[in-house]
């Protein structure tokens, strides 16, 4: 019963969706203030008979009702309970009814606090996100319906891909949701823009929280994913290029330029058609995502393979989607004018050039991900790009990006002097480039990479702190009249500066790990010792066998492996290879010992013919500082999040207390 009113709960959510797609339009394109705000309660009622609905999708996994088919083929009684209900989004069906949530989620939240927007912008925003929301209730309704019942149900289930059995994978899914679809609302604040015939600096903020919100997880989904990877899938890698890899960061990196473009159209009013072209692609990338994910065109440990006919729904939503929106853009982006002017050398260049880059670096890997397809369908050839391509095509504009960011930030607005603005980044351009070739000189061999990754890194954290002192006037005024102003600087300030520190630090983190790793590939009997060199020290690791544990829903074979250092034991480690009997799947649980400098990494293989196991070790430098720094970027954003100009409440509290100036709005 509790799976009959999940699916009742549905379709009624899509009929308020269809009502809250038609009535709030009419009402803003006519001036009808009741028909516009009834776009308030059905938002609010949408959000809250899809949680319904995803609730009883939960109860049914959580008490292995093997009745509904869903369950059945993705569950099965001997799981972890974490695990049964992570699996409520480890499939197409209970997946796409989450994504779904989160989208009437998102409209729920800007229907209730979106107190201070025009009227009109209002009811078309939640109109447009309605919309969206009926496509893909119609996709989840009419092709994927996760509440089919099955006729004769199984004593017991399938059970779930056991690669997918894992506390990262159980938390990677929604993060990532929250973020594809949190660029919704970002889409379609520009859509009604675009309907209106009007952006300026009060769109701008009211756009920039949802992007940020949207980027903020989407970056923490982006990073539990390569921790997953890293950790679990035992190749020692924190980053494939995998097709779906690659659908979560091209939107990240449009999502990226677009923070950086409302900033010009906030405090300039320029790039108004181009902000606005940015918002509809950041969405556009996400919704290609998802068919790149849901249609079984590739194949991929966390894709999901189905019944291509769902790539066509997909495509259609895909073609009304993008090719209404551009198409509305094309006839409307002439109105969008903008009003401020700047030179060649200025921040709004800067920012420019920042745009260009990142939306490049998009395409190039759009490109990649999509031309295997491509080459199939239309040449009937079978094409693999690789990690080669994406490295060798993308870096350079990353690297690129590295070099002019602390430098367009400290440009002013308008019309700038290099050398003048250059005055305060010339000791922190000479510290990073002693600090490149002191490394230099230490490593062995010539490799270039770790000298050029810690340049960069030290140019990106020193810059973004330099930044910050300068708009205190450090070491120019009183070191208390500075304190001072740190205090009152926004905290927008102090998320741009944490988030730049982390881009630095990834970009050191990444360039440690591919210049400086070492690895071993062997197979070792019980008591067998071999010697790794790390960039600081070396590690002796001994083999003291392997037994056979069970677990509450796998066998493993568990190696035990001592690790030495200047003849010091520094951990013991665990691997394991698993085997899951439901599945039929074995998979491989590394064993990692990770400090700041180093991470230890162990992977034990199948026993072999002759005696002993196959064994792949890792000493890896400074990969902690790779997710620190993504932590920081999210962060950030988190900062940036809580300025009062983009609380709602402050506009509230202004009015209260009697001021004369205006709230700054903050949807």
């Amino acid at each position: 019963m509790t799976a009959e009113l999940g699916h009742f709960s549905l379709i009624l959510a899509f009929m308020v969706a269809i009502a809250q797609m038609i009535i709030p339009m009419v009402g803003a394109h006519k001036g009808w203030h009741s028909w516009m705000e009834m776009a308030v309660p059905a938002a609010v009622a949408q959000f809250l008979l899809t949680t319904l609905s995803f609730g009883a999708l939960i109860y049914a996994f959580a008490t292995s009702d093997f009745s509904l088919e869903l369950v059945a083929n993705n569950s099965h009684s001997a799981k972890v309970m974490l695990y049964k209900i992570a699996a409520t989004w480890g499939n197409h069906e209970g997946s796409l009814l989450m994504w779904v949530m989160i989208l009437t989620l998102f409209g729920a939240i800007a229907a209730i606090w979106g107190r201070n927007l025009p009227p009109s912008l209002k009811a078309r925003v939640l109109s447009v996100q309605s919309a969206i929301a009926v496509a893909f209730f119609a996709f989840l309704l009419f092709t994927s319906n996760p509440f089919l019942r099955l006729v004769v149900p199984p004593f017991d289930g399938q059970g779930l891909n056991p690669l997918l059995q894992d506390m990262g994978l159980a938390l990677h899914p929604p993060f990532l949701y929250l973020g594809y679809v949190g660029l919704s609302m970002s889409f379609s604040f520009a859509v009604a823009a675009l309907i209106e015939g009007r952006v300026d600096a009060a769109w701008a903020r009211w756009v920039r929280p949802w992007t940020l919100t949207a980027w903020m997880f989407l970056t923490i989904g982006i990073g539990f994913g390569s921790w997953w990877a890293y950790y679990e899938l035992g190749w020692g890698g924190w980053w494939f290029w995998d097709p779906v890899e690659n659908a979560s960061f091209m939107p990240w990196l449009v999502a990226t330029a677009l923070l950086h473009s409302a900033i010009v159209v906030e405090k300039r009013e320029s790039l108004k058609s181009w902000t606005i072209l940015l918002a509809i692609l950041a969405f556009s990338f996400s919704l290609i995502g998802t068919f790149i994910v849901r249609s079984g065109v590739i194949t991929s440990v966390h894709a999901f393979a189905n019944d291509p006919r769902r790539g066509v729904f997909i495509l259609i939503i895909l073609a009304v989607t993008i090719g209404g929106s551009l198409t509305l853009y094309a006839a409307r982006s002439s109105s969008l004018s903008s009003k401020g002017v700047f030179s060649m050398l200025s921040r709004e260049s800067g920012l420019v050039l920042n745009n260009v880059l990142l939306v490049v670096a998009a395409f190039v890997v759009f490109v990649g991900t999509v031309w295997p397809l491509v080459a199939e369908v239309l040449f009937g050839r079978k094409l693999s790009v690789g990690a080669p391509f994406f490295n060798t095509a993308f870096t350079p504009f990353m690297l690129a990006l590295a070099v002019i960011l602390p430098i367009g930030a400290i440009l002013p607005w308008k019309r700038a002097q290099l050398r003048k603005s250059m005055r305060s980044l010339w000791g922190v351009f000479a510290l990073s480039i002693a600090l490149g070739a002191l490394v230099l000189m230490l490593q062995t061999g010539t490799r270039m990479l770790a000298p050029i990754g810690l340049t960069l890194a030290a140019w990106l954290v020193l810059g973004a702190l330099m930044d910050m002192a300068a708009r205190v006037r450090m070491g120019k005024v009183p070191i208390l009249d500075s304190l001072r102003r740190l205090r009152n600087l926004p905290r927008a300030d102090f998320g741009k500066m944490v988030a730049h520190i982390g881009f630095g630090l990834v970009i050191f983190g990444i360039s440690a790990i591919t210049a400086w790793q070492a690895e071993d590939i062997r197979v070792a009997k019980k008591g067998d010792s071999f010697v790794m060199e790390g960039p600081i020290s070396s590690y002796k690791i001994r083999f003291d066998g392997a037994r056979s544990i069970t677990g509450p829903n796998y066998t493993a074979t568990q190696g035990k492996f001592t690790v030495f250092s200047n003849g010091r034991v520094v951990t013991t480690l665990y691997p394991e290879k698993r085997f899951y009997p439901v599945s039929g799947t074995p998979t491989t649980e590394a064993a990692i010992q990770s400090n700041l400098v180093r991470d230890i990494y162990v992977v034990i293989g199948d026993p072999q013919d002759g005696g002993g196991f196959a064994i792949r070790s890792y000493i890896k430098p400074f990969t902690a500082w790779l997710w620190l720094g993504g932590l920081a970027m999210a962060f950030g954003a988190l900062l940036s999040l809580t300025d009062r100009r983009y609380r709602v409440a402050a506009g509230a509290r202004k009015k209260k207390r009697g001021q004369k100036t205006q709230a700054v709005p903050a949807e």
